[in-house]
């Protein structure tokens, strides 16, 4: 499933197959939560933008439509007209990030939906199944997300259940894979290690689930408000601990500066809902620094986003027409700046690919750590 083609450092250059197209590694995935990008964004401009996977919301997409009603019509690939790779998240974190009322117990966890209130029971067996209905090409299992800071005590016996959470998701799923008519029989299970903070937990968890064999290996509950330093150290405790021959995943990350710098550590994936949601909100990623599209100095300015920049965006429209757009809230303009930072993302993704087979990673970071978080406008 995963062929490593190159190191530099402990960065990595690879492939990952899967029964949906092949990916390109480093990568990152897109977010589509409801199956669709928040801004305007069709799977069709996706091929245009570059993106390889993109990432939906097993939690979002159970409420609604239903996965049911996905299943009934031909799953997530058919029901959005994307015929690339997809991954689905667990639902975990949306059960501790958004639910006010949940009960944690051995079987699973129960909460009220954030939309109606109603009662909702999920765990490992039923976060599978969900899944399996959507059809995707990659299920996360389902784990706890846990709160940073935590206590101690808390986190070992929080991991312990996700280790047993993960055995019973990889034997639903082996279950589910079997039967008849199941609408994808090759979906791949990603184990997630979690650990808060704590650097002895992160790894022991890693050498735990490692064990499992599974097809890939994710790092969840980090960019959940511990600082870049933080989450840089838990990257470089659990790394060596993480099987070489399978794909590396750092959930929920993140800035241009954030991917490089893990890359560096040795991660593959990504996923962040930055590019989108900073979009909409007139903050351009660009080779020079972020923009942002609002402010005054571009009333004037007939010059693209980025004059090194590809995407539909820049090729055809001018920084004063995004920004006269964002002024009187047109939706094209959230559309436009959404359209360049997947973009940008994506580009930013095939750049890496490219230093780290001409090895010459290491200089790029060294430049690009220095301007792309920085400030212009």
């Amino acid at each position: 499933m995963y062929r490593l083609q190159k190191r530099e450092g402990k960065a990595r250059l690879g492939q990952m197959e899967t029964v949906h197209g092949t990916v390109e590694t480093p990568a990152f995935m897109n977010v589509g939560t409801a199956g669709a990008i928040k801004g305007g964004v069709s799977s069709l401009d996706l091929k245009e933008l570059g993106c390889q996977i993109e990432l939906c919301n097993t939690y979002h997409l159970h409420l609604r439509p239903g996965d049911g009603i996905v299943r009934e019509l031909g799953g997530l690939h058919k029901f959005m007209n994307w015929r690339g790779p997809i991954l689905t998240d667990s639902g975990g974190f949306q059960v501790f990030s958004l639910a006010k009322l949940r009960k944690i117990a051995e079987k699973g966890v129960t909460f009220r939906s954030h939309l109606d209130g109603n009662e909702i029971f999920m765990g490992p067996e039923e976060s599978m199944r969900i899944q399996s209905n959507l059809g995707s090409t990659i299920a996360m299992a389902f784990d706890e997300c846990i709160e940073n800071p935590a206590e101690y005590k808390y986190v070992h016996e929080s991991t312990a259940r996700t280790t047993r959470w993960l055995i019973r998701c990889k034997e639903e799923m082996a279950r589910l894979n079997a039967l008849p008519d199941t609408l994808n029989k090759n979906q791949l299970l990603f184990g997630i290690n979690q650990g808060s903070t704590y650097e002895d937990l992160r790894a022991a968890h890693m050498r735990e689930i490692a064990k499992l064999d599974l097809p890939g290996y994710a790092i969840g509950g980090l960019a959940v408000g511990e600082s870049a330093e933080d989450m840089y150290r838990i990257i470089e405790c659990v790394e060596p601990h993480m099987p070489a021959d399978k794909p590396r995943y750092l959930m929920g990350v993140g800035t241009p500066v954030n991917i490089i710098e893990a890359v560096w550590r040795g991660v593959d994936i990504f996923d962040c809902v930055m590019p989108s949601r900073n979009g909409r909100h007139g903050t351009i990623f660009t080779w020079e620094g972020v923009h942002l599209i609002g402010n005054a100095v571009y009333q004037k300015d007939d010059r693209p986003i980025d004059e090194n920049c590809g995407c539909p965006a820049c090729k055809q429209h001018s920084r004063a027409y995004i920004r006269h757009l964002f002024n009187y809230h047109e939706l094209l303009g959230y559309r436009l700046a959404v359209m360049h930072n997947l973009y940008f993302y994506n580009d930013l993704m095939a750049r890496i690919r490219k230093e780290i087979e001409a090895g010459s990673f290491e200089s790029f970071r060294r430049e690009m750590v220095q301007i792309l978080d920085k400030r212009i406008s």
